[in-house]
């Protein structure tokens, strides 16, 4: 089966496609599968991790909404997929690896979303990115410290996925690009449904360019990145385009990521703030995983590891446990 992908792959992918016999490998040498190839054994260790169960119990921009159609970070993980699948198989890339990149793009994000990176970033005197804790757990915390060992190429893609990264594949650059077109058009769609906007608040000009709603703006979006780079060595989007995401993006963090229900951010803020700090100074009640990451690579990085790998609910419970009388104590 494994061969017969290869020869599909050589048939009918693009010569700017990342095959997937031509792997770099991975950081550890191990007996390669007789029926997957390696992008589709990475994709099937992702789907299998810890970290990928943790992310349905995650933030990705309302805090415990009421209702149960809101984004979290595992539905955007997934909705990031398709669009990257999309994008793949419009321009002849390699689907498997575009996937796999998808999958794990996120496995590193704190509890309450960007609240809580930003509240790491200031805490920590190493700095924190979810780009990079994303590959730390790939590579260091999952399967109890042992890493997923997975392929240069789904490791380089889930590292470089933010705006500013560089990936070293078209593929990896086709989940970036899917990445910013899925969560700026569903957190537009929640934050309609959450009431801090309406419909008509929306930049006119940047809907004109995309379309009136979700689901014409992604298609707007994905079937512009294919005019674009069809058969190409890269995956972009038009000038036009490019601009009205970016001021769709704009918008959407100077009206809803940086305003949304303060008093529920600034309770998230103190909340990770005073477990930071908690750990920090009794760093033995961390579990085993982490004082063992702790022995390595110093306190900081260990309660960041801890805290980040935490979803909400977990935190707000340890948080409880630590911080909140119950009855009867003393």
């Amino acid at each position: 089966m494994k061969e017969k992908t290869y020869e599909k792959e050589n048939a009918f992918l693009s010569p700017h496609a990342k095959k997937s016999a031509e792997s770099a490998g991975r950081l550890r040498e191990e007996t390669a599968c007789t029926m997957r190839t390696d992008f589709q054994r990475d994709r099937d260790r992702i789907i299998y991790s810890k970290s990928f169960l943790r992310l349905k119990n995650k933030t990705q921009v309302f805090f415990a909404p009421d209702g149960d159609h809101y984004m979290s970070r595992l539905t955007h993980t997934l909705d990031v997929s398709q669009i990257a699948r999309s994008i793949a198989r419009g321009l002849s890339l390699n689907e498997d690896l575009a996937e796999a990149i998808a999958l794990g793009h996120d496995l590193g994000h704190t509890p309450f979303g960007h609240v809580g990176e930003r509240v790491l970033a200031k805490l920590s005197p190493s700095g924190f990115k979810h780009s990079d804790q994303s590959l730390r757990v790939v590579d260091v915390l999952e399967k109890d410290g042992k890493g997923l060992n997975l392929t240069f190429e789904v490791r380089d893609g889930i590292v470089n996925h933010t705006k500013n990264g560089r990936p070293s594949t078209l593929e990896g650059a086709a989940v970036s690009l899917a990445d910013r077109i899925a969560y700026i058009n569903h957190d537009i769609e929640d934050a309609i449904r959450a009431g801090f906007l309406q419909e008509e608040e929306l930049p006119r000009d940047a809907v004109e360019v995309f379309g009136g709603d979700t689901s014409q703006r992604i298609n707007s979006a994905i079937l512009d990145i294919f005019y674009h780079s069809s058969g190409q060595p890269y995956v972009r989007m038009s000038e036009e385009k490019a601009e009205a995401l970016d001021r769709l993006r704009s918008f959407m963090f100077e009206r809803v990521y940086e305003r949304s229900n303060k008093l529920i951010q600034e309770s998230a803020e103190r909340m990770l703030t005073q477990l930071y700090t908690y750990f920090t100074d009794r760093y033995e009640e961390l579990p085993p995983l982490y004082y063992a990451v702790l022995e390595r690579d110093g306190v900081d990085r260990a309660v960041c590891d801890y805290l980040s790998s935490m979803t909400d609910k977990y935190a707000i419970s340890v948080f409880k446990r630590l911080f909140v009388p119950r009855e009867g104590s003393v």
